[in-house]
């Protein structure tokens, strides 16, 4: 088989393994919110705390269970993810009690956002070389793609049938599609017959190696911090959006369908962003590109802070979604530059570990200073000096985030 259609068929895998990722992404979870709690006739509040701690014990295990593709063959690592989140699902559909909603949204969380993701950005990142960039961006328009289609497929099924069913139906398709994804796209693949440059391999002679760190290595590496401290802050603060967007919509006296209409800017910017970070990632590296990330999402805030037109609600979530298609790309490639790609795996499953706990503390904050009293202006404002902050940071130790390079 050639380079050019094994890498089509890794690429196709990431994609549609982002895309089934989107049944355990807080935007898919919350289109059910309100058919749950009116089933278990709980509160807005009640359900964001149980929302928070099953996403953090989820971000707990992911750390173990995630460093598991280093030690596995990715054909069986990914039918096990597979079969976790079909698991899932069909758990999903029998909750009736607050208990089984605890662990009906832990599972969720721990397979879908958290493993999906994991398994398909860490196949990308470990196989591709000089297209890393292009190649992840397509893989998370899988994701993007989900964004865009699943609120109306979503919302139009729960017409018809019981929010369980719909349920069931989901872990029926997975059921079906995926095992075959599985065996059609990474059946052959080898990661010693991994994407390289023919450049590099005309010159074996003067081959240039970076240093492949281990997870414990980067624990006690500051830049890894410096740069979590970036990545972080669109998945915590586009989590309290989108999970609080009533909120929002009735302090900025909007209708209750100003924001879901915003979405499908948020879906095109983000599609726009995955392609043009993609292209900036394999031009620039990801080192040079990642300071930058979160200025969109500045610009979002500000936004959030000043105007309150209707109009706004479009150009603000098109700024998180410009962000959100950053920071994707750049949260998967940036860690390949820099720490290699041998343990890749390890390093991302905590990466991954940090971003599903950061939604659960962008849900947890967003709760209890609304229920202080806070506005939405007066949390744009926090979530903004966060972003400078980090932003700064980052800035000041550019000039290090460079990779241990090995002669040969």
């Amino acid at each position: 088989m050639t380079y050019l259609s094994l890498n089509k068929k890794v690429i196709l895998f990431g994609f549609i393994f982002t895309f089934f990722s989107s049944f355990g992404q807080s935007f898919f979870i919350g289109l059910f919110n309100p058919s749950i709690r009116n089933e278990l006739n709980i509160t807005h509040g009640q359900f964001g705390t149980i929302y928070a701690v099953a996403t953090i014990l989820s971000s707990l295990v992911l750390i173990w269970f995630g460093k598991k593709i280093d030690e596995f063959n990715l054909f069986n690592y990914s039918f096990l993810v597979v079969i976790l989140l079909f698991f899932s699902t069909i758990f999903f559909s029998f909750v009736n009690s607050v208990y089984f909603l605890f662990f009906g949204i832990f599972f969720l969380r721990f397979s879908g956002q958290g493993l999906m993701n994991h398994t398909s950005t860490t196949a990308i990142s470990r196989y591709f070389d000089k297209s890393r960039g292009k190649s992840l961006s397509i893989a998370w328009f899988g994701l993007s793609t989900a964004e865009f289609i699943s609120p109306v497929l979503v919302i139009f099924f729960l017409t018809l049938y019981s929010w369980q069913y719909v349920w069931k139906g989901i872990a029926l398709l997975i059921l079906i599609i995926l095992p075959i994804t599985i065996f059609f796209t990474i059946k052959e693949i080898k990661f010693d017959s991994r994407e390289v440059d023919l450049n590099i391999i005309k010159k074996k002679s003067n081959t240039i190696k970076i240093k492949n760190w281990t997870r414990s290595e980067v624990i006690f590496d500051y830049k890894f911090y410096i740069i979590t401290l970036t990545m972080l802050a669109m998945p915590w603060i586009a989590t309290g959006v989108f999970v609080y967007q009533s909120f929002i919509a009735e302090s900025k006296l909007w209708s209750s369908y100003t924001i879901p209409q915003s979405f499908m800017i948020y879906s095109i910017m983000s599609i726009l962003s995955l392609f043009i970070s993609g292209f900036l990632v394999d031009k620039f590296t990801s080192r040079k590109v990642i300071p930058w990330i979160n200025l969109p999402l500045f610009l979002a805030m500000v936004i959030l802070i000043f105007f309150n037109h209707p109009f706004s609600s479009f150009v603000f979530l098109g700024l998180i979604g410009i962000s959100n298609g950053l920071a994707n790309v750049l949260g998967s490639s940036t860690w390949a530059e820099i720490y290699g790609v041998e343990h890749i795996g390890s390093i991302k499953a905590m990466t991954t570990a940090f971003m599903v706990f950061s939604t659960a503390f962008g849900t947890f904050l967003f709760g209890i200073l609304i229920d202080n009293h806070f506005s939405i202006e007066n949390i744009a404002s926090i979530a903004s000096i966060y972003i400078v902050i980090s932003t700064i940071l980052l800035l000041f130790f550019k000039k290090s985030l460079e990779p241990i390079i090995l002669l040969k």
